[in-house]
């Protein structure tokens, strides 16, 4: 296996410039996911790397080797694609085995990479089986099978899951981390789902645009986001976001959303903002809570009035109207508000986070 470096990558169409000066390091064994909304960037990159698509400059190195003038069958990757890419008229085992007999290799051995792949992926009973009669996450492990026996030193996933139902995906996720954990391989996998991206990845590359916006592990991406668009992108339900003045009031920070509602700020936020200038405030809706008895100290209550309610069993979101703002809270357990109905909410100070609304970046 190997590590994967992205060094300074643009590419150009004609005079549009859709990546923007990329730089990436993949580390050996490591799950890196792209992930970003469509004409962001992340499959072009994809193909740069894979070498279907030409680099307009920059380098891309696997393992020490520069790769930027190499054919695609010489990198040494193994590329798995959305609509798959089956032989119909090929039982499982000749299109799991297609690479290595066109690469002459002895019956026996193709046999062995094609039984040890097999049952890996659980598609042991299924090799004389055709394309046609196999579920669509079948058909999905088909194609990763035949990735594994080439013992590629990287996979690169493109969107292998978009043509998938719920279920499926949830499952295909499943088996796509266990792959990883087994094989214990370079992947760089490129997704719209950020539910994907948080579920599978090491790291998460959020790309906006053709620039890449943060890097980081799962949980650092969600709660310290860097901007405005990864703290709105990362989540469902998304962040809610509000625009407001600093202001101090009784000598602590606020942000004022409107003529009648100004939120303070956490302590260490605060400290960083003594009044003055334009804020976005984000919250989460887990961090936006219908109020049960006693706040905590970290929480600071306000009424609300239900708008929506969305039973989800374990909790139950809800949209309320603060201020005639619509933000999007939880009322955990078997809590279920009345549509209509004023309910106090509190919102848990401590995981707020506070942006600057001129440039959108976050305000540590």
């Amino acid at each position: 296996m190997a590590s994967v470096s992205i060094q300074g990558v643009r590419k150009t169409y004609d005079k549009l410039e859709v990546v923007h000066g990329l730089d990436l390091e993949v580390a050996h064994n490591e799950f890196v996911v792209l992930v970003g909304p469509s004409g962001c960037g992340k499959s072009t990159m994809l193909r740069m790397i894979a070498g279907l698509e030409s680099i307009t400059a920059g380098d891309i190195y696997i393992g020490e080797r520069l790769v930027n003038n190499v054919e695609p069958k010489n990198r040494n990757i193994a590329m798995v694609f959305q609509n798959y890419a089956l032989y119909p008229h090929m039982t499982v085992f000749r299109n799991i085995s297609f690479g290595l007999r066109a690469a002459r290799l002895p019956k026996d051995e193709v046999r062995q990479r094609v039984e040890e792949a097999a049952a890996i992926l659980d598609l042991s009973d299924l090799l004389e089986r055709k394309p046609s009669q196999l579920s669509g996450g079948q058909r999905q492990r088909v194609a990763m099978g035949r990735a594994i026996v080439r013992d590629p030193r990287v996979f690169l996933f493109d969107e292998p899951l978009s043509n998938l139902d719920a279920k499926l995906r949830y499952q295909m996720r499943t088996e796509i981390k266990k792959l990883h954990q087994k094989v214990q391989t370079t992947i760089i996998y490129v997704t719209h789902d950020q539910i994907e991206a948080m579920t599978l990845a090491d790291r998460i590359v959020i790309m906006r645009d053709g620039y890449i916006q943060q890097v980081g592990a799962p949980r650092d991406v969600y709660h310290t986001p860097a901007n405005t668009f990864v703290a709105g992108f990362i989540g469902s339900p998304a962040m809610n976001m509000m625009p407001g003045e600093v202001e101090s009031i009784d000598g602590r920070a606020h942000v004022r959303i409107a003529a009648d509602f100004a939120v303070p700020l956490a302590p260490h936020q605060a400290a960083r903002m003594t009044g003055g200038g334009q804020a976005i405030l984000g919250i989460r809706p887990e961090d936006l809570t219908l109020a049960n008895g006693t706040p905590a100290p970290e929480e600071w209550l306000v009424d609300a009035r239900i708008e929506v309610v969305e039973p989800l069993g374990s909790e139950t979101l809800v949209a309320v109207d603060i201020a005639g703002h619509e933000l999007t809270g939880i009322a955990k357990g078997r809590s279920e508000p009345a549509v209509g109905s004023v309910a106090p909410f509190a919102f848990n100070l401590e995981n707020m986070h506070v942006f600057d609304r001129a440039t959108e970046a976050a305000i540590r």
